[in-house]
């Protein structure tokens, strides 16, 4: 059963119980008060009657009933009485509506108190059928001579709680067609506002968002028009530091945590996208998005944090993974070149020139290959240089090794990746640098050392050189004075990121439109240096 359908049955249901309540109460307050109001008014005319001095005087009469009689039955009608009964100590009657009754005993049995001197309201069945009766006794000095019976029919009174219990069930079913009409509108309400989902949809969603919350590896933390928490997930919680057992919901935003901008958010319905915020010392990059409702209104907003060092080693490792790529590629193009060389040579029969020419790559490569395996032992870092050379070649850019150089004390627990960023960023910087060079010759040339206590890399080339102006925004992080590159404006702020985390410095030397050199220094024992802290 669908769930404005059990909603309009269950407000039906409750309408229909509180309709019979209400009437059965209705009838039993109404038949009390009649019975009370009727016997009070009917004990009233019985003691005024008594206290009249002609009904007193009429028992010293020979025919009381000829004085009685007409006085009773002109107050009966007054007062639309059922009867008006007038008897003696011997309960003879002097007075009844019906004349042939007349001096017969009266019946009901309810004349003992008033015998007794008392003013008593009774029920009881007389000729007339059951009744409710008000008596009062007759005093003639001091003592009772007689009695007054005023008496009104049950099913008079039955007659008017009947006539009253019609407009109570009246009333009830206006109201339960009322009833049903709200019921029927809240239904299609609450149909309307919950998107024509069941319970059962609404809790297998909820328990489906409650999942995709958790799995996400960003901090998801949203927000109401009031700044007030109503969604975070577990991510956020380790992020704040905040058990997860502590309940955050309710909470103004400022108090869990501050310059989140999330109410701006909501007053401006501005979005904002990898915005840099600082979470307990660290940086975080910050999405911030408004929630609309149905009619486009700005509902509260929800904003998404991530460290920004991992998008930071993301970057890394893509950085590694295209450079090597690109190495690969330059070595198969330069390779390809020399296999089509050599295949020319052999089909125009200068076989002495082939073998001279293949003697001479193989020379040059063996001597090269041979001095970064002795000067630089580590393979990993030697064929990332030698991957370099290839490219070079293939950009026509003379990329020399200086033959004095020697990295083969380089400690293991200095990161071969970092190092690799540090050399590959700065050469591929270096490369960009001398095409851009008017020059004929193009050269940039490498040197390492491991002499001493630090580790030395330059990269030197004869590229235009950097402008003074700009000497302290090269290392900032999307800072690039090209604009043919989507992805300039990386590497010398990845080159700067690895070389702090190893502890080292990097200075840099531009002589305008001669070329730069860069120079890096990395301790071989890490000390005490500082951790690393993000820069402007």
């Amino acid at each position: 059963m669908r769930l404005h359908t059990k909603l309009m049955l269950g407000i039906s249901v409750l309408i229909i119980v509180l309709g019979a309540i209400i009437e059965f109460t209705f009838k039993n307050i109404l038949e009390s008060n009649l019975e009370h109001e009727i016997g009070s008014k009917a004990l009233s005319v019985a003691q005024s009657i008594s206290n009249m001095p002609e009904i007193q005087a009429a028992f010293k009469n020979e025919n009381p009933s000829a004085i009685l009689q007409p006085i009773a039955e002109k107050i009966r009608k007054q007062v639309d009485a059922e009867f008006i009964v007038i008897g003696n100590r011997n309960e003879i009657r002097y007075s009844h509506p019906n004349p042939k009754r007349l001096g017969q005993k009266m019946v009901g049995g309810d004349n003992g108190r008033v015998f007794k001197g008392n003013s008593v309201i009774s029920e009881s069945t007389g000729t007339l059928g059951p009744s409710l009766r008000g008596k009062a006794p007759i005093f003639s000095g001091g003592e009772v001579i007689g009695v007054v019976s005023v008496g009104y029919l049950q099913t008079d009174i039955e007659e008017e709680v009947s006539k009253a219990q019609k407009k109570i069930f009246i009333a009830t079913f206006i109201i339960l067609l009322g009833g049903l009409l709200v019921a029927l509108l809240i239904s299609l309400n609450i149909k309307r506002a919950i998107f024509g989902l069941e319970p059962k949809e609404i809790a297998w969603m909820y328990q489906e968002k409650h999942a995709i919350l958790e799995s996400i590896h960003e901090g998801i933390v949203a927000v109401d028009t009031n700044g007030r928490i109503t969604v975070v997930n577990e991510t956020a919680h380790a992020i704040l530091k905040i058990p997860f057992q502590t309940l955050l919901r309710g909470k103004r935003i400022e108090e869990v945590l501050e310059n989140t901008h999330l109410l701006e958010v909501v007053q401006t319905g501005q979005a904002e996208y990898d915005k840099e915020i600082l979470i307990l010392g660290e940086v975080y990059l910050a999405n911030r998005i408004p929630i609309y409702n149905d009619k486009k209104e700005v509902i509260g907003a929800v904003a998404s944090f991530r460290n920004k060092s991992e998008l930071a080693n993301l970057l890394k490792e893509l950085s590694h993974i295209k450079t090597y790529a690109e190495g690969l590629r330059a070595q198969t193009h330069e390779y390809s070149n020399r296999l089509y060389t050599l295949l020319g040579l052999i089909q125009l029969g200068s076989y002495k020139e082939a073998i001279d020419f293949i003697s001479k790559e193989v020379d040059v490569t063996q001597g090269f290959i041979q001095f970064l395996m002795k000067e630089v032992p580590d393979p990993i870092i030697a064929a990332f240089i030698l991957g370099k050379v290839s490219l070079a070649s293939e950009l026509k850019i003379h990329f020399s090794i200086d033959r004095e150089s020697s990295f083969a004390d380089v400690p293991a627990d200095i990161s071969r990746d970092s190092l690799i960023t540090i050399i590959g960023n700065l050469v591929n910087n270096a490369f960009e640098a001398v095409r851009e060079n008017e020059k004929i010759e193009k050269w940039v040339s490498l040197f390492l050392t491991d002499l001493g206590k630090d580790l030395i890399i330059e990269v030197e080339d004869n590229g235009m050189g950097i402008d003074e102006t700009r000497n302290k925004l090269i290392f900032r992080q999307g800072y690039t004075t090209k604009n043919t590159n989507s992805n300039a404006g990386i590497g010398l702020s990845l080159v700067q990121r690895a070389i702090d985390e190893l502890g080292g410095s990097i200075t840099f030397s531009s002589d305008g439109g001669k070329g730069t050199i860069f120079t890096v220094s990395i301790p071989k024992s890490r000390g005490d240096w500082n951790e690393w802290e993000p820069r402007d």
